[in-house]
């Protein structure tokens, strides 16, 4: 009996190991990459691929999920009790919804991309930040506006709905609050991140 339940509760603890847990302090980007200073390598990668700045990257993860790999939306309630149906499909790092990744996916050659790995997840941004300046001419450095676009969906800022949506336009203003913070944390503390070792491939 003990040990039928003893391997259950190895291979749990053994996946809740693998997973990476929100950073300490998710106020300070120095502090985010000295932690974990793979991001640090992955954001310069989709900086590099994509033109999105650092800050901003980090800033729409923040908002997103605060970091937390397997963040998703609060399930409804069914007469305010009965857990119910989740209002959107957004999933992980980005809160990237079923369609969009599917998109995201088909377009990159991503095929194994998952919403919980923050690579994956940051390079989904990059890919939709490129295409929201293509397309609506919006800069890659202008987090407000890249936000609204993100959260209505490219056809969706083009046609204005987020005009009538005070609460976002809000939203999307702390999203440019945060990224001209860590843009400003970054400048002070860039020198002393480790840089990224020949040996490491992506």
């Amino acid at each position: 009996m003990i040990k039928k339940i003893a391997i259950p509760l190895f291979i749990f603890l053994t996946l809740t190991a693998c997973v990476t847990q929100p950073p300490n302090n998710i106020n300070n980007m120095c502090s985010v990459f000295m932690q974990y200073p793979h991001w640090y390598w992955t954001t310069q990668r989709t900086q590099r691929r994509w033109g999105v700045p650092i800050s901003v990257q980090m800033a729409i993860i923040y908002q997103e999920s605060r970091f937390r790999a397997y963040a998703r939306p609060p399930r409804e309630h069914l007469l305010w009790i009965i857990p119910w149906f989740r209002p959107t499909s957004a999933d992980g790092y980005a809160q990237a919804i079923n369609e969009t990744w599917r998109r995201y996916k088909a377009e990159t050659g991503h095929h194994f991309a998952k919403r919980d790995n923050f690579k994956d997840a940051d390079d989904f941004i990059g890919w939709f930040a490129y295409r929201a300046h293509r397309q609506l001419g919006i800069s890659r450095a202008n987090a407000f506006r890249l936000y609204l676009a993100y959260h209505e969906g490219i056809q969706g800022y083009r046609w204005g709905t987020y005009r009538r949506k005070r609460w976002l336009i809000d939203v999307a203003k702390r999203v440019q609050r945060k990224a001209w913070t860590y843009d400003w944390q970054l400048r002070r503390c860039r020198s002393e991140l480790p840089t990224k070792p020949w040996y490491h491939f992506w």
